[in-house]
Formats: structure tokens, sequence, C-alpha cells
């Protein structure tokens, strides 16, 4: 057992009640902001807010001032030069997933990127394809142009092939995809990212790798599988996989896990060596070379019937407008994949920043993905966000700023535009290949489950149901269900919150759980109560019952038995079935009078007991005449502690009214401590107090209400039990005679008072 320190601190000080304080120390009277002054504000430009707005919409303007070209250009060069090579590969690769042509792929890795440059506030993503939303787009795609079977009637699909359907499927998606982002980065509400917890996000990117190993097999077993969605596609994709196993071409297949194998060591080799590499060996880059050379030179494609990238045209393409009747059909798939490509980025982007100690700015980084997404697809580019693995390689290279990101979209722009056509005898199912090697960091995050399991079970559902669920129902419902479970968990925490019952450490005025400590002293007759959640409509019920559990009897039932009993009484008086003797009052027959079962006016019941007309004072732990029953009441004090109670909504407010009168109706004093001022101030707006429940019962802490109970109540037997030394050092020299005289009194003194 820890021995306590030598040090200590004294602190003498007045006993405060929230009253008395206000009293002793005046408040700051704060002006609220209405909400027109919120707005007038909002609208009022003069030169520091213009300023301030160009710095704010043009990043680059700040960071390009403090940068050191002669510490930093020459690590950008060497970052972009290996993350456009990176860039060109996941490009070409990542399109598969969207079921569009390969070198579409290389206009997400070029046009997204240039916008963001000016627009962003990160210094270190690299901003591109991303394999979720590419599963995502492909989703969409594939349901509005099949595989198998005609396309949706489309306005403008007229003379176009699949490829080119697809395509503006797959832009137009894009398009609206960058108007929802840039919409919320407008109004302001980057923080919606904030509800996408680690958990959930990690849950539902494991599925989302799960869906795209299923969708590279086909090209890697080089199998027709038609484009499926929605609920339960993959267990029908896997279907389609399986009944045609026989059919797979065995040269894609072990060029694909020759291709896996190297490229999984060496980059095994890259982590465990990654302090004496001074970049990362580029292996999918080497690999692919020599992909490409072995297939050209052998001929694969004639000799063995390969699927191969196929004629790369050269050059961009003109812009082209949206599609409406596309963006009209494609409004609910296109602003999730808006909230998880934001996700994703924003989560690397906060990484980066505060390793490297800068500011990322939410609503900004909304603004810039919503242009560049929005540019992108006017020149036929899919959806673009952030793939950890390059942007790993531009940090770890030695990126320092955004012009590493823009040295990347040279190297795409060069290949795009002369070399090119060297990529045409790329195997797809070396694609295939490089997509599932990197997909090792999402699945192994599954290595979560047990963590989670043993240190918080609610996240550990979370996690569970949403991979499930976008495993099973597709990404779009698996988002929305994993949504919905990690708020309900949130909901559940709050309903039903650990309640605890607290006890005092001797000779101090520290206060904590009864149940986690040996050697506590809980108050004699007094009860105090601690609820660690807010109190609102969902859970004030719960409060109710837990409070009721603690004190160990219910104060309704005991005030309707009191007031039942009063009303016994008075009758027997009436009948002289009572007389009043030395010994109290004793009946007058020769038989017991039984208690009535008279459950009328129970609303009379609930009112405070009244003795009037009675010639004696009730002491209703006694025992009664008439075999009369009531429920003892062992505490005449009651403390709740608000300090984790950080709002009360109006029915908590109710419930916890009606929860206080029954505790004073039954004569146990109620205190509230360390209640927020916002609450306090809220609840004399709502009209909370009255006659029965006054300001006086709120107290700063829990150990001014203890003091402020001695002092009331200075003959119980609390000194035996409660925090002697630090109370006894407390109070006034009358309250410690009185004290001191406690000591040699019996516990069972009976007041001179006639009781029964």
């Amino acid at each position: 057992m820890m021995q306590p320190s030598g040090k200590q601190y004294v602190v003498t000080r007045p006993l405060y009640s929230e009253d008395s304080f206000v009293e002793q120390y005046e408040k700051v009277v704060r002006k609220r902001k209405t909400l027109l002054d919120h707005i007038r504000l909002y609208f009022t430009c003069d030169s520091k807010r213009a300023k301030n707005a160009a710095l704010s919409l043009l990043p680059i303007i700040g960071w390009l001032k403090i940068y050191r070209v002669k510490e930093w250009l020459l690590s950008d060069i060497v970052s972009g030069i290996s993350t456009g090579l990176v860039a060109v590969l996941q490009g070409l690769a990542y399109s598969l997933l969207a079921s569009i042509p390969p070198w579409y792929g290389l206009f997400t890795a070029f046009f997204p990127v240039i916008i963001y440059f000016f627009l962003g506030t990160s210094r270190h993503i690299s901003v591109g394809a991303f394999p979720v939303l590419s599963l995502m787009v492909g989703a969409t795609v594939t349901k509005l142009v099949p595989d198998d079977g005609p396309p949706v009637n489309i306005t403008g699909f007229e003379g176009l092939s699949m490829d080119q359907q697809r395509v503006i499927v797959a832009a137009s998606v894009t398009f609206l995809m960058g108007v929802f982002q840039l919409a919320l980065g407008l109004v302001q509400v980057g923080f919606i990212v904030m509800y996408l917890s680690d958990t959930l996000v990690s849950g539902f990117t494991t599925a989302a790798a799960v869906h795209i190993l299923v969708s590279q097999l086909k090209f890697i077993l080089q199998l027709k599988v038609p484009g499926l969605s929605g609920p339960l596609s993959i267990i029908y994709t896997l279907e389609y996989i399986f009944t045609q196993i026989t059919d797979t071409n065995i040269c894609d297949l072990v060029t694909a896990l020759v291709v896996m194998v190297v490229v999984f060591v060496v980059k095994e080799l890259n982590d465990r060596f990654k302090s004496k590499l001074p970049v990362p060996i580029p292996v999918e880059v080497i690999m692919t070379i020599i992909a490409c050379g072995v297939s050209y030179a052998f001929n694969f494609k004639d000799k063995y019937g390969v699927d191969i990238v196929g004629k790369i045209p050269t050059g961009y393409e003109s812009p082209m407008a949206p599609n409406l009747d596309i963006i009209q059909r494609t409004a609910v798939e296109a602003f999730p994949i808006a909230i998880v490509g934001f996700a994703v980025a924003f989560s690397v982007a906060k990484v980066y920043a505060v390793k490297h100690d800068y500011l990322i700015d939410g609503n900004q980084e909304l603004i810039a993905f919503g242009v560049s997404n929005m540019f992108g697809a006017t020149f036929k580019s899919f959806a673009a966000s952030t793939a950890l693995s390059r942007s790993a390689v531009q940090e770890s290279t030695g990126g320092k700023t955004q012009i590493a990101g823009l040295l990347s979209a040279v190297i795409v722009m060069i290949v795009t535009l002369a070399i090119g056509y060297l990529l045409e005898p790329l195997q797809k199912s070396v694609l295939g290949a490089v997509v599932i090697v990197n997909l090792k960091g999402m699945l192994m995050q599954v290595r979560e489950v047990p963590y989670l399991w043993r240190k918080d079970r609610p996240d550990c559902v979370v996690w569970v149901v949403t991979c499930l669920a976008s495993i099973l129902l597709g990404l779009d419902l698996g988002l929305a269900v994993g949504l919905g479970v990690e708020l309900l968990s949130v909901v559940f925490r709050t309903q039903f919150p650990r309640c605890s019952t607290l006890a005092n450490f001797k000779g101090t005025d520290i206060y904590r759980d009864r149940k986690d400590y040996h050697s506590v002293n809980e108050p004699y007759a007094v009860k105090i109560f601690r609820i660690p959640s807010p109190i609102f409509f969902a859970n004030i019920e719960f409060f109710r019952s837990k409070l009721v559990e603690s004190v160990g009897f219910n104060p309704l039932r005991v005030l309707r038995k009191r007031n039942k009993a009063l009303r016994k009484i008075r009758k027997m008086l009436k009948k002289g079935e009572l007389r009043i003797t030395e010994k109290g009052l004793q009946n007058t027959g020769h038989f017991p009078i039984e208690e009535s079962g008279d459950e009328s006016n129970m609303e009379d019941l609930d009112q405070p007991t009244d003795f009037s007309g009675l010639p004696v004072q009730v002491n209703w732990n006694s025992e009664l005449p008439g075999n009369i029953c009531v429920p003892r009441v062992d505490i005449h004090s009651l403390i709740l502690d608000f300090s984790a109670v950080s709002f009360l909504d109006i029915s908590a407010m109710k419930g916890l009214k009606t929860a206080l009168k029954e505790f004073i109706r039954v004569d146990v004093d109620v205190y509230i401590v360390a209640c927020d001022p916002y609450i306090i101030k809220k609840l004399h707006g709502c009209n909370f107090f009255d006659e029965e429940i006054e300001t006086s019962l709120f107290f700063l802490t829990v150990h001014d209400a203890m003091l402020h109970i001695l002092e009331k109540h200075p003959y119980s037997p609390t000194i035996d039990s409660v925090c002697e030394k630090i109370i006894y050092s407390s109070v006034t020299d009358s309250q410690r005679k009185g004290l001191e005289s406690l000591r040699s009194r019996e516990r069972t003194e009976k007041s001179p008072e006639t009781r029964f």
C-alpha cells in the first residue's frame, strides 16, 4: 500500500452555498449575442476580415511566404517524383475498382491535385484515387450501366459505348460529390466528420478492403463476373467466381501471385529498414515495369490470352458538363461518398499536421476537396481523396509542402502526354495484384477487435456491426447502419450511466464511490448520490430508479403509506379505538386493527403529511399502533453530486422536481452540489423553485453540504462515521463543544416529546 507523501495543503474558507457564494463574489454580467447579432457580424466586412478570408480560402499564400527554398525544394522534388510514379500506378489500378477504363485514373491523379495545391491546408497528403471511394463509385456505375443487359434509360447515353457511358456516370457522381463537399464547407459544418469515430472508420474500411479484394479476383483469375451492387452482392459475386473457377487464366494467376509475393516481401523490408533507407524502394513501380516488359517480350496477350490495359489515348479529353439525369438518380449514393472521402482525407491530414506542428482547417478542406472534385469531374476524372500509402510515400521521401504534390501531378502529366503507350501491354492482373497487396494495412485492422473487446465492448460492437453490415449490405447501407449503432451506443452510455453512492476518506474532503475502496466511511443518515452524465428525457427515469435503489426506499411509497397511516389514526381516534397514554397511543380494543387497503383519493396521498388536529408528534421509525406498517426512512439528508451533469432538458427538470419533492415530503433534506451555473440559471428561468424547493439547497461542493448537514443535525452519530478529523477541524467552537458532548450521549436517546 502506497504511503501518503509529506506534502499537505490547508485551506480555511467559509462554508458556501450557491446563494452565499453569489452574495460574496459579484459575477460578471455578460451580454449574450442574439441570432441577429451573429448574422450582422457574419456579414460585416472590413480590411482585416477581407485579408483573413483571402488567407483562409487560399492557404497557399500562408505557406509560400515561409517556404525555405534551399532547405525544402530538393526534398519536395525527390518526394514529388516518387509520389508521381506511385500515383500513376495506383491511378491505373483503382480505375478498375470504379469500373472504367484504366487511363481515366491518370486524370484523377492530375486535375484534383492542381486545385488542392491552391486551396488545401494539408502540406503532406497526396490527393488522388482512394480504393474505397473508387469501389463506391464503381457500385453506382455498374448499377446504372450493368455488364449484362441494357443501361438505365438516361438522356445523353444515345450512341455511346458502354465505357463512355460509365465514364459519364462516374464523372457526374464525382461532380455531385464535390457539390456536397463544397456546400458543407461553405456552411461551416466540417465538424460533421467528428461523428465518424475511429472505430467506425476502422470497421468500415476493413469491410471495404474485403469488397476490394473480392472485386479484384476477376482480374487476377480473368473471369467474366458482372459488376453487382446492393445487399449480399459480395455473396453473389463469390458465387459467380466459384462457378467459373475452372476457367481461370493460369498465366494471369501466376503473374499476379509472383507480383504479390515480391511486392509484399519488399514492402516488409521497407518497413523494417525504413530508418536506414534514404527512400522506400518503389517496388510497385519496378514490378510494373518488369511485368510490362515481360508481357510485351513474350506476347502474353496472343499466346496466353491475358487481359491487358490496351490502348491508352494520348492527351486529355475536352471538358464536359455533368449529366443532370444521372445527378438526380445518384444523389443518395453521392452523399456518403462525399462524407467518406472527406473523413479519410481529414484523418490522414490530421495525423501529419500533428506530426509536423501546423494547423489544418476542416471547413477549408471540405471546400478544397469539393472544388477539386468538381473541377476534375469536368475533365472525366472520378472521386478523389487521399490514399494512406501514397501519402506515406510523399511524407517519408521528404515532402515538405504541396509543391511535392504538384510535381507528382507533373509526372502523371508526362505519362499521359508522352509515354503512356509503354503501359499498354501491362496485364490487368498485375494492377489487381498491386491493389490487393496494398490492402494489407486495412485488412490487418481486424486485429483491433480483441483489444476493443477487452477495453471497450460498446466500441467493439460498433466495429463488428459496421464491418459485417458493410460487407453484407454494401458500403453505403453499411455506413448508415454503423453510424446508427454508434449513435445508439452514445445514447445508451448516457441513458444508462454508472451511478454511484459516494463515501468519505477519513480526515479529508475527498469523496469516492464506496464500492471501489476499502477504507472509506459512509456518512451516517446521509446518502451522497452521483450521476456521471447529462440528465435528459431518455434517462430521467433511470436516474430516479437508481436514486431509489441507492437510498433503500421509495419516497413516494413512504409518503403514501404515511398519509394513509394518518388517515387511519384520525379515524381510530374519532371512533375511540385509540387512547392517549403516558407511553403514547394504545389500542382500546382487545383485537388488532388491520391497515386499510383503501386506495381512493391517491392525489391526496401524494401531498405533504398534515399533522394538524393530532395531539401528538409521530415518530415514523418507531412501532405504530393498530398494526399500521410504514417503511422506515433511515436517512435525514440526501446529497446529489451534479459535477458531471452538463445539461438538463425540460423533461428532466420536471422529473427532478418531482423526485426532490417526494424526498422533501418524507422529511429528507435534499442538497445539490457542484451544479453548473448555466443549469442553475436555466432552473430559475423555468420556474423550478417554489415554497418546497428553494435555492438554498445548492452548495459549491460535497463537503460544503456535509458541513451544513452536520451543523443542522449536530446530534447525529456522524462523528464516528464521517470524516471525523476534517469535519471536526472545520466546525465552529460552539459546534465542537456539541460534538464533544455528543461522544457521551446514547445514540438511542429520545427527545422529551411524546412519540409512538
